[in-house]
């Protein structure tokens, strides 16, 4: 047994051959422990701001500008996952855990939007319905018209729709493809139309209260075959700045709830809210159907970039559909000279 000094001085006593004592530095112990907790707040700092995005999606608390925010839950929900991964790689279970638990919260509620369900068993005509925003009737006529004449459009909502507007889609033909309409052309943004291949009675103009006024034509469509529809070109206020998210509240609030008991009702136009907003998703639980949801094509933007700003695109245009009207598909077209990009549904309406 030899006899010599072992760590920190203390006699080692270990029989000879055995391999010699592993001196830990203390200075090396504190680097390790440092290295440990940069990897943890790091992880920490990556996985926070989806928590809160979280805490305020899920239960409907947003306000003031983050609004605006919410729209981009997707792409939140997409990046959920990069903290996720981040701390499986360096090994942080705590932040780990939050991280996956974050994600799934996130992901639920948005990847539904890419996967069709069954729509209801009906057996009446089908409808091809477009909505679109015309930007103050900037937006291309012709590319209009030529929507509603290649896809045999039956029913279309406007809104920023303008007197000028309205007599160029004439002239270029819409006039002869779709004869009924009820019209409420104005100056700038807010004026409103609908227009239809059957007969349109009942018509009406509802003028939100939010700042810009936007109006909402609306009329009931006559369709062979099927129960009259009541269809409304929506608008309400924009959120674009904090002093109209109240006026954007009461507009979507006024909005007319489904009557599940009583007759067919359609809004289709650019409601400045997605899916992620809780009026929206309180104004769907009264009886409708979100169509590009049902026919999972709710993750197409419908609005962006806005004068040229490196927005990302965002789904703020909806066709919704009383509960009882299959959604057979929806597409989004672009229409050059607008902001927004026309929204095509081809529904299914109850037998008459």
């Amino acid at each position: 047994m030899n006899v010599l000094a072992g760590p920190f001085g203390a006699p080692d006593t270990r029989p000879e051959g055995y391999p010699p004592a592993v001196i830990v530095d203390n200075g090396e112990r504190s680097a390790d422990g440092r290295a440990r907790r940069l990897r943890s707040a790091l992880c920490w700092a990556a996985v926070v701001p989806a928590v809160g995005w979280a805490a305020l999606r899920l239960p409907g608390l947003e306000r003031g500008p983050l609004v605006q925010l919410l729209a981009f839950t997707p792409y939140v929900a997409a990046g959920s996952l990069v903290p996720l991964l981040l701390a499986l790689a360096l090994r942080r279970r705590g932040p780990a855990v939050v991280a996956a638990v974050t994600a799934t919260a996130l992901v639920a509620v948005v990847a539904p939007r890419a996967l069709p369900y069954a729509p209801p068993a009906v057996t009446g005509p089908t409808v091809r319905l477009l909505t679109a925003n015309l930007l103050a009737g900037a937006a291309d006529a012709r590319t209009l018209v030529d929507l509603v004449r290649r896809h045999r459009v039956d029913v279309l909502t406007v809104q920023e729709f303008t007197p000028q507007a309205g007599a160029e889609l004439d002239r270029l033909g819409l006039d002869r493809l779709l004869p009924h309409r009820h019209l409420d052309p104005r100056q700038g943004t807010p004026g409103s139309g609908l227009y239809a291949r059957f007969p349109v009675g009942d018509g009406g103009v509802r003028r939100n209260r939010g700042g810009w006024g936007f109006d909402q034509a609306y009329g009931t469509v006559t369709v062979p075959g099927a129960p009259p529809v009541r269809v409304e070109s929506v608008h309400p206020a924009a959120p674009y700045a904090v002093d109209q998210v109240g006026h954007w509240r009461t507009d979507l609030a006024a909005q007319p709830p489904a009557t599940p008991d009583g007759p067919l009702r359609i809004l289709a136009g650019d409601f400045n809210a997605t899916l992620d907003h809780a009026p929206l998703r309180a104004l769907l639980g009264t009886g409708y159907t979100d169509a590009a949801d049902a026919a999972g094509a709710g993750l197409a933007g419908t609005w962006g970039p806005y004068d040229g700003d490196p927005i990302p695109p965002v789904t703020i245009d909806h066709v919704l559909v009383d509960r009882r009207i299959a959604v057979r598909g929806v597409r989004v077209h672009p229409l050059p000279g607008s902001d927004h990009r026309g929204v095509l549904a081809e529904l299914r309406l109850p037998a008459a």
